[in-house]
């Protein structure tokens, strides 16, 4: 059969996506979402999105990984979903829409940028000297100096697959500040992708609560990745306890398509 596909990107983070309203994909197979987002042999992506309707709701998110696995939440998923509701008639000044962590409000911003509303922080925890935090997916963090010649993918490869978490995966985040305590950059290696993504949603805004430069009250976080740069925006209440939540970049449609599947 043949499937009418969109891809987007937002910084460098890419998606197949369909749209389902009509329950037309929802048989798809662990292997044949793997086989879609492989990029010698398929129409290559870092995971596959699902715009499905549900009521009370704007849409509702279904996230699938590389590797045909359904995951959690996703950070630059969810922009790129609500630009590509837009994009599909869904027009509204504040988009409300159920993810596997819950409810989320989007905006698209009059720079086309759109900024989506993340789930309250309030657990964070000191590991060997590093950080877990959860923002929707489980995330390791951890600060490094030139970031930029990290071998990220054989370090986050060892630390995913230590036995404190090889059994649900972490994602890793390497990050390093800069001197502008208000500006980061993160390099993250992705579960269900099992490498190093040009850009993570989730990894960026859980580096940022870490990176808080006001301990109380308002924080604005500006984040570099290798696909571009984010903003996570965020009220720090006390420690380890984060509300308000906003993370801020480009959400861009790439092409559409056609695409056999073999049943």
């Amino acid at each position: 059969m043949e499937i009418k596909f969109y891809k987007y990107q937002g910084t460098g983070n890419d998606f197949i996506i369909l749209d389902n309203r009509k329950k037309e994909y929802s048989f798809l197979s662990t292997s044949q979402i793997h086989n879609l987002c492989a990029r010698r042999y398929g129409i290559g992506a870092d995971g596959l999105m699902l715009l499905n309707e549900r009521n009370g709701f704007d849409f509702e998110m279904k996230y699938y990984n590389a590797d045909g696995n359904e995951s959690s939440m996703c950070g630059n998923g969810g922009r790129c979903l609500v630009k590509f509701a837009y994009h599909m008639g869904i027009h509204r000044s504040t988009y409300k829409f159920i993810a596997t962590d819950g409810e989320h409000e989007a905006e698209i911003d009059t720079d086309e940028t759109v900024s989506l509303k993340m789930k309250d922080v309030s657990n964070v925890k000191k590991f060997k000297g590093d950080y877990l935090i959860d923002t929707g997916s489980p995330h390791y963090i951890k600060m490094v100096n030139d970031v930029m010649n990290l071998d990220v993918y054989n370090k986050g490869h060892e630390i995913r697959y230590s036995k404190d978490f090889e059994k649900e995966g972490i994602n890793v985040n390497f990050v390093e500040q800069l001197s502008e305590e208000d500006k980061i950059i993160v390099r993250t290696y992705e579960r269900g992708v099992e490498d190093e993504t040009y850009s993570c949603g989730t990894g960026v805004t859980a580096a940022a609560l870490i990176c808080y430069h006001n301990e109380n009250g308002f924080n604005e976080v500006e984040v570099k990745t290798l696909g571009g740069s984010l903003s996570v925006e965020f009220d720090r209440l006390e420690e380890g306890k984060y509300k308000n939540v906003w993370l801020t970049g480009p959400a861009e449609m790439v092409y559409e398509g056609v695409i056999r599947l073999d049943e």
